[in-house]
Parts: structure tokens; sequence; C-alpha cells
């Protein structure tokens, strides 16, 4: 039988005091590596021993197999608890018994339309849910779902007790995503597709990793089944055992290189969109971002892939597309509610990244806690622009206003942006009106100058 931790224990207290005192439905957060599939065992395994039924949601066939191991170690009675996947459950509602209870894994997810049929054909049914990001893209909080938001520990608090490994965070950046569409909330993907299929970044990519995490064993996330084929051969033309694996691949080559991956006889294990939630291989100690996402949630998941607890473990993370720029690092604090989310606010985040090794540090930082780069005082005064941000967004309210021509006026790069932004105007437009007008670019954007056509 598996034993409870202390603050697992403790989540399981708060969710039932919240159910004893009237509230029909409860969403918990938990972090990322926390152990949430235990605590549903453990919740099934008390409702199914008081002659309950329960129906216990995911959104992934391999998720069952794993969630169903979980639960018999958690001595569960499954003849009394229905895992399935949300789309088979949805389709056959009238043929279904009646839960006593519905537990819904990674319940961020929980605001689509076959979750929404499942809760509305058994309304009176209690629910739980599970996630550590409680909120859906484009939608905002859970509050339609859920009566009620219980947070257990934090991550830090996850990472400082040793029930997840430190990290150590670099940002190559090897693509820029600021000229692409969006589509339902993120980043269009063909679009994404297009800009990472890239033979310099494949080549770049296995340069970066060799430097910062070479032998190690890692995830890579990328874009497209394309770009995902085309890394691995990047490795392995470099003589590191790598695979590729995506959606379509048959179930036993993906179980077999699985188990590879596990066992080590696979050092890189590229994938499109696989290995996010409920993937856990504890000795997995990198991962690498090929996907440029807006998604809080897609991010979180897959950059804190390598976290599993190890004695003496330090995870890597090495993000290629900018992602921690957009969403902070991933034990980042949030305030997180079941309100539909408020008009989207300017996120200000105080970071840098080591011009040398590409570290990623607090702006703070004099010098590079990696390679102990120190930061010159123009470097210094750079990073502290992010404080000025507020100031700069009543600036931008002032030049919506003014003509097109305006751009010729200006001095430097900076105010270009500013222009740039005021106008919404795509990057690359910045970038063309800096070489017309003779002002210097700055260094970190030389990646992009290959994509500018003079």
């Amino acid at each position: 039988m598996i034993e409870l931790r202390p603050y697992q224990e403790n989540l399981i207290k708060d969710m039932r005091h919240a159910f004893n005192t009237g509230k029909h439905s409860v969403c918990a957060v938990l972090g990322c590596g926390g152990g949430k599939s235990v605590i549903e065992g453990m919740i099934a395994k008390s409702a199914v021993d008081k002659d309950g039924r329960v129906l216990f949601l995911v959104h992934r066939k391999e998720l069952c197999q794993q969630i169903t191991a979980t639960f018999i170690d958690c001595g569960v009675n499954l003849a009394k608890c229905k895992i399935a996947m949300v789309q088979t459950v949805t389709r056959r509602l009238e043929a279904m018994t009646k839960p006593q209870l519905i537990i819904t894994d990674e319940a961020h997810r929980c605001l689509a339309a076959t979750y929404q049929r499942i809760y509305d054909y058994w309304p009176d049914v209690p629910r739980v849910g599970f996630t550590a990001t409680p909120m859906r893209m484009n939608e905002g909080g859970l509050g339609k779902v859920f009566d009620t938001l219980i947070e257990s520990v934090s991550t830090p608090w996850l990472i400082a007790n040793h029930y997840l490994a430190p990290y150590r965070y670099y940002s190559a950046k090897l693509a820029d995503a600021d000229d692409l569409h969006t589509k339902r909330g993120d980043y269009d993907s063909n679009e994404v597709a297009e800009l990472m299929e890239d033979g310099v970044i494949y080549g770049e990519t296995v340069k970066n990793w060799l430097n910062i995490a070479n032998g190690k064993k890692t995830i890579v996330y990328c874009a497209s089944v394309k770009a995902s084929m085309e890394t691995t051969e990047s490795f392995k033309a470099a003589g590191i055992s790598a695979a590729h694996i995506d959606g379509t691949t048959p179930a036993n080559i993906r179980q077999e290189l699985v188990a590879k991956f596990k066992a080590g006889e696979i050092t890189v294990l590229c994938n499109v969109e696989l290995f996010g939630e409920g993937f856990d291989v504890p000795d997995c100690e990198c991962v690498v971002l090929l996907r440029p996402t807006k998604s809080l949630t897609l991010y979180i998941q897959q950059s804190m892939r390598s976290m599993r607890y190890m004695p003496g473990k330090t995870a890597i993370i090495i993000d290629h597309v900018g992602n921690v720029f957009r969403h902070n690092f991933p034990d980042a604090d949030h305030e997180w509610t079941l309100k539909a989310k408020k008009q989207k606010q300017k996120n200000v985040i105080r970071i840098k990244e080591c011009p040398v090794c590409y570290y990623v540090m607090s702006n703070m930082e004099k010098a590079c806690p990696s390679c102990g780069y120190v930061f010159t005082k123009q470097e210094m005064a750079a990073a502290e622009i992010v404080d000025i941000e507020l100031e700069e967004l009543k600036q931008i309210d002032v030049l919506k206003a003014l003509p097109y021509s305006h751009y010729k006026k200006v001095k430097t790069f900076g105010e270009l942006v500013l222009f740039q932004k005021a106008k919404n105007y795509k990057f690359s437009w910045t970038l063309h009106r800096a070489v017309e007008l003779g002002i210097e670019i700055p260094s970190n954007y030389n990646y992009m100058m290959r994509f500018i056509k003079i």
C-alpha cells in the first residue's frame, strides 16, 4: 500500500472539509510532480470502500494505463471505479452506470464540450478535479465546473523539501515567435511548424545540448513531426542515441522506445505533444523546449518534466524559443482563481540571460551563477528596463495617435520598438526600419537578420 506524504494527506482533509461544509465540486491545485495521481487513487479508494462508484476521466489512452497501475497500488477496487477517456465516456453516457463521484484528471481541460456533456448529464454527482494550472487558455478560470478552489503546497516548497529536483534554466534563443498569428489563444500551429523547421535550429540545438547537458537523459519538445524527426537525425549525426515519437507512432513501437529511454538505451527522445501531462521518468535530467507557446499550462508541463526528484539530481531546462520570457520560471508564484480572467495585464518578468552560457537568472544578479560572467554597468542598466514598462505603456498610448511617418523621426532602436508596439506591427517591421534609418540593431537580434530581406 502507498503511504501519503503529509501535504497530500492535508490536501485530502481540506477537500473533505469543503464537501462537509456544502460544496459540490472541488478543484485541487498541486504542482507538477507533487503526486496528484496517488491522491486521486486514495480518494477513489475511500469512495469505493464505502460502496460508491467512481468515474475517473482522463484525456489520453496512455494515461488510462498509468492511472490503473497507480490505483491498483493504492488498493482501489477497479470493479467499482471506471477509468476512461473523456472521449469514450461522452459517447456512451446512456449505457453507463451512474457514479457517486466524478474525478477529473488534468482538470484545466474541463471546460471543453466533451467534459461539459458528462457533467451536465449527471449534474447532482459531486466532482473533484486536479491540476497544476487551474485555467484554460483563452477562457480563464474554471468556475463553470467547480465551486471552490483548494491550493496545496507550492512548487518552491516541493523543491526545498526534496519532493522535486532543483533546476538550472538556460535560454539560447534560436527562433522568435513575435511575428506569428494567434489561433484559439496560442500561436498558429502551422506558422510555428514553419518557423521551427529550419536546419540551422536543428544543428544549434545539438550544439547547445552538447555544451550544457551532454550525456544527460533528455526529452525534446518539438513543434511538428518533421522538426522532431530532423532534430532526432541531427542528434544521431553527432553520435548521440536518439529517437523520435509522435501520436501516429504505433503503440507497440511507442512503448518499446519509451522503455528503452527509461532503461537508458536511448539518451534523447524527441516528440510532438506527447510527454507532457502524466509522463513520469524520474531519472530524466533535461528537457529541451523547441515549441513556442502562449499556454502557461503547456509550458509548465513541459519545462518541469525533468524535475522529478532523485537524490543529488539537478534538472536542466534548455529553452530555445523564449518561453521563460513569456511565462517566467516554472516555479514562479501565481494567483489562481476560479473566476474568468480579466483583461490581459502587462506581465513584467524580471529575468535576464547570461550572454556567455545562456543561464537565466534574476535581473538583480551582478554575475552569472553558472559561469561567473560579470555583467557590465551597461548590461545591468539594460536589464532594469523592465522596471519602467508601465511608463512605456503610457508612451505607447501617445504614439498610437501619431501618423505612420513619425517613425522617420526616431533616433534609437528602443524608440522604434515602442512605435512598432503602438501600431501593432510585426517585430520584423522594426528590423526593416532600423536598417532603413541606419539605426544600430542590438546584437541579440542578429540571429533574426537572416530572415530579413534588405
